[in-house]
């Protein structure tokens, strides 16, 4: 006998998802997935559309990293229009529109979503395990969080014309520059930010190493790491290589052309999930899946560029005595020390004279193809196009971060699945163990079922007591 146990929907986490247990008659979880079960045509809808509407239309997939998918298809669209470099000011605003996203990002994500796990324990009660608890418990971290992502938005909202969904980024460079009163109301709070910022690594550095045995372990998984870097091994957000790093700090590449990623990297599709599964090709489906994302990118990179966030770079890599850190739950610690990167560039940038003044685009000779790869929040995004004649698209095909995570996503929940659940009744905080580990990631669901997969069709009609009446299901082939 086989009991089925649902976790729906995932809770605390950017769109609509669930996680599936199959336990048998000895309580052993025999199968643990991670099922996305919204889906979003964007790479169908946009065909047919004007080239230049790209970078306003794609960031429609999502409310909370729209800057990400706007300036990857900027990217991609300066690639059409046959720009290979950016002005000075143009490319400068972008990457400060890039780290207030970034900043943002983070922000949301620790203090809103995380932080009630990280520090109320996974298995405290519902009711007080969310933002309503940290507000009453912690009413100062909880106003840093607010605060934090709010300056985040108004580097954005200066950048890009709005907090959401703005247009600041066109073929070609950007549409404004910052006006010294705008430059002035970013600077007059930034200390502060980049102080805030410190004290947020520091309060997950001392609860990680508080209980580090447990933290190290928990839903660990050996992987390889992919993530841009700069030309000298920086870490870089907003272009670069690609390169991979393995478990045992080799190079599997460096410094690869992102322009090139489909000789690097292929997909392939479940019957459970909207969500492809993308693999390095070289090593195959089995053995050639990877992990992306803030954990990925300070493994990755050699240094960091900013004086704080370095410091905290090599107290990190210290863990693992300089080979990458494995461990999921690893995921906040990195995404904070990017949080302080962040703020320190941001206040590097907006001393800067070049953001308020200068060339805003540059022209180039017409492509049909364009390829855009930046570093979401979540990892490393792909955006490529080709249009035709007429500057219509003919055809999309996007790599978005979370998409890259899902195996290992799959492999996290089975592997706290098997360490914590199996053999055992299934209680609500067992349950919130596999929400924890996903949320590890912070994935945006949203984001990542934008394509036509396998998509089996289940209709099942219940009736009102909730029994089952009838279900009828639509392979795919």
């Amino acid at each position: 006998m086989t009991r089925r146990i649902s976790v729906d929907p995932i809770s605390r986490v950017e769109g609509h998802g669930k996680i599936t247990l199959q336990q048998n008659e000895n309580k052993e979880i025999t199968q643990a997935r991670l099922h996305i079960v919204e889906f979003r045509g964007f790479e169908k809808f946009i065909q047919g559309r004007p080239y230049w509407e790209v970078p306003v239309l794609v960031q429609r997939l999502c409310g909370i990293c729209p800057v990400s998918h706007h300036l990857a298809a900027a990217k991609a669209t300066d690639m059409l229009t046959g720009v290979k470099q950016l002005s000075p000011t143009a490319e400068k605003m972008r990457r400060l529109m890039h780290f207030g996203q970034v900043l943002q990002s983070h922000a949301l994500h620790f203090f809103h979503l995380s932080s009630p796990d990280l520090l109320f324990g996974f298995d405290d009660e519902v009711r007080h395990r969310n933002i309503v608890g940290i507000i009453k418990d912690f009413p100062e971290l909880a106003k840093q969080g607010v605060l934090l992502r709010k300056y985040g938005q108004e580097v954005i909202r200066l950048t890009s014309g709005k907090r959401i969904h703005g247009t600041g980024a066109i073929p070609g460079g950007i549409n404004k520059t910052l006006s010294t009163d705008e430059r002035d109301s970013l600077l007059k709070d930034i200390d502060q930010i980049i102080e805030w910022a410190s004290t947020a690594v520091g309060l997950f550095k001392n609860i990680y190493i508080e209980h580090q045995s447990y933290h190290q372990q928990f839903a660990k998984i050996t992987t390889n790491m992919m993530s841009l870097v700069k030309p000298d091994g920086a870490l870089e957000l907003y272009d670069g290589g690609l390169r991979v790093k393995q478990a045992d700090n080799n190079l599997f590449f460096d410094h690869q052309d992102p322009l090139q990623y489909l000789d690097l990297i292929n997909e392939h599709v479940e019957p459970w999930s909207y969500m492809k599964f993308p693999f390095l090709k070289s090593l195959g489906v089995e053995n050639g899946w990877y992990r992306v994302g803030p954990l990925a990118r300070v493994n990755n990179c050699d240094f960091i560029s900013t004086s704080l966030a370095e410091l905290e770079r090599k107290e990190f890599m210290a863990l693992n005595n300089g080979l990458p850190v494995q461990s999921t739950l690893a995921y906040h610690w990195t995404r904070l020390i990017e949080l302080l990167h962040c703020a320190e560039s941001i206040n590097e940038l907006l001393h800067d004279p070049d953001l308020l003044a200068g060339e805003l685009t540059v022209k180039g000779e017409m492509q049909k193809t364009g390829i855009g790869v930046i570093e979401a929040p979540r990892g490393t995004l792909f955006h490529h196009y080709e249009i035709n004649d007429e500057g219509l698209v003919t055809k999309a095909n996007l790599i978005v971060s979370t998409t890259h995570n899902n195996q290992a996503m799959n492999e996290s929940i089975r592997h706290v699945a098997s360490q914590y659940l199996s053999g055992n009744e299934i209680t609500e905080p067992l349950l919130n163990q596999l929400e924890v580990a996903v949320r590890a990631y912070d994935p945006c669901l949203s984001c990542a079922t934008h394509a036509l997969g396998k998509m089996p069709l289940e209709v099942t009609l219940l009736d009102e007591e909730g029994h089952l009446i009838d279900r009828k299901h639509k392979a795919t082939h």
